[in-house]
């Protein structure tokens, strides 16, 4: 009965959780920014995958009251069309009219119920996966397309140091103190920021497409910059996000819930070799007879399975089986789960170091150096070469610092999707099923 309990639960909660679609939702802010917390709001409220698993699951809810509910009643009559010899005066019935029901006193609708009821929670869980990888995707499109716009933003400012640069090297030329391959180098670094920017205009339109198809929107639709998102810490142990795993991912749910179907099918295959009885009262009115009724009849039938041993004999080794596969895939599912989690947490904790290295030491010891040949060349101490050199370098450090920042938030959302559990690193974003 766990299986039918639990699904019981996810029905009361979700009849509490009424789900509101923010279509209205508006996705630029009067100053041009978008939130991650409204568009996972707007991803998981029309995105289509999860519409399309949460209609299955309501289908697969109904399957359960079917499965419970007792044979449709039998209701049979017939009546003399003719007659070619005589007979004595109410010797013989014209007209009957009966009523059967099988009556499941073995209680075979109750454990088909519970079959469809662990389907109706694997299908839920579904439902819930589909939820969580849309939820991960539009986060990680979110952080890229924030990476896009910091990375233009870049690349930009870094055009007009290059230009000022080559701007310095022009005028040294000009008073014989440099040479025209100086003022030429600026002028070619400055073209490649060019060429880089098409590139980063291309990602940026590439994650407003992915966006928009997450969200069931136009892809040509307009979408607005990131606004700058505040992520907590990951504050989660290997042990902490071991049990949140084991305990709330959806492909372990589905594993449990196809185990209690199979142990399900198994009750069912034993109790075929009872039958249930059929209940039958019959109404007759004989030929020369002035009542309604002339007589009840009242009766009981069931099928004879034990007269076919083998056929019955087959299904419980045929629910046995699938039992035993049932474990086996629970025992992969565990296994093949808690590999995802560690290389989850290892992406997480690699692109954290990347972030805390780029942003503490390199980046800050590449700007430093930039600046030291910078005044080396102004005073004559340093060639030019060492100059830009240093400028392409921390240009480089910066771009890639800014991608470790994206890296890490995007393995941070796919942590969650792997655990199946809220970490309380983002912004607020509750997952509502519909009744």
């Amino acid at each position: 009965m766990k299986t039918l309990y639990r699904l019981l639960l996810y029905l009361a909660l979700t009849s509490i959780i009424r789900a509101e679609k923010p279509d209205d939702i508006g996705l630029e802010a009067p100053n041009g920014f978008i939130s991650l917390r409204d568009v996972t709001t707007v991803a998981l409220a029309n995105n289509p995958a999860i519409q399309q698993a949460l209609r299955k699951w309501n289908a697969a809810k109904e399957r359960v009251k079917q499965a419970t509910a007792w044979d449709d009643l039998r209701v049979g009559g017939n009546s003399r069309a003719a007659r070619f010899v005589d007979v004595a005066p109410n010797a013989f019935t014209d007209q009957t009219l009966s009523v059967e029901q099988v009556i499941p006193i073995t209680g075979k609708n109750l454990a088909r119920a519970r079959i469809a009821a662990a389907d109706a929670l694997a299908t839920f869980e579904q439902a819930r996966r589909e939820q969580l990888d849309v939820l991960a995707k539009t986060r990680a499109s979110y952080f890229r397309l924030a990476n896009a716009y910091a990375q233009l933003a870049l690349n930009r400012k870094n055009l007009v140091s290059l230009r000022q640069i080559a701007e310095v090297s022009r005028s040294r030329y000009e008073v014989g103190q440099a040479n025209a391959a100086d003022a030429l180098a600026g002028e070619v670094e400055a073209s490649k920021l060019l060429e880089s920017e098409q590139d980063i205009l291309r990602n940026t339109s590439a994650e407003e497409s992915q966006l928009n198809v997450l969200m069931n929107r136009d892809a040509f639709a307009a979408v607005g910059q990131p606004e700058e998102t505040r992520i907590n810490s990951l504050d989660v142990s290997m042990d902490q996000a071991r049990a949140l795993a084991l305990a709330n991912r959806p492909e372990l749910k589905i594993a449990r819930a196809k185990l209690d179907m199979e142990e399900s099918r198994l009750e069912l295959a034993r109790r075929n070799w009872i039958p249930d009885p059929a209940v039958t009262v019959q109404a007759l009115r004989y030929n020369d007879s002035a009542q309604t009724t002339s007589e009840v009849d009242a009766g009981i039938s069931f099928t004879v399975p034990w007269v076919n041993p083998g056929k019955y004999s087959a299904a419980v080794r045929e629910a046995k089986e699938n039992l035993a596969a049932a474990n086996h895939g629970l025992e992969l599912t565990n296994a093949e789960s808690l590999g995802l989690l560690r290389d989850a947490l290892e992406k997480v904790h690699t692109a954290r170091h990347h972030v805390d290295l780029f942003r503490d030491k390199l980046v800050p010891q590449a700007r430093q150096a930039f600046e030291a040949n910078q005044l080396s060349y102004e005073t004559g101490k340093a060639s030019f070469l060492e100059w830009i050199t240093a400028q392409r370098n921390l240009r480089d450090l910066e771009a890639m610092g800014q991608q470790h920042i994206a890296d890490y938030h995007a393995a941070l959302a796919e942590l969650e999707a792997v655990i199946g559990a809220d970490l309380d690193v983002f912004p607020s974003t509750k997952i509502k099923v519909p009744k």
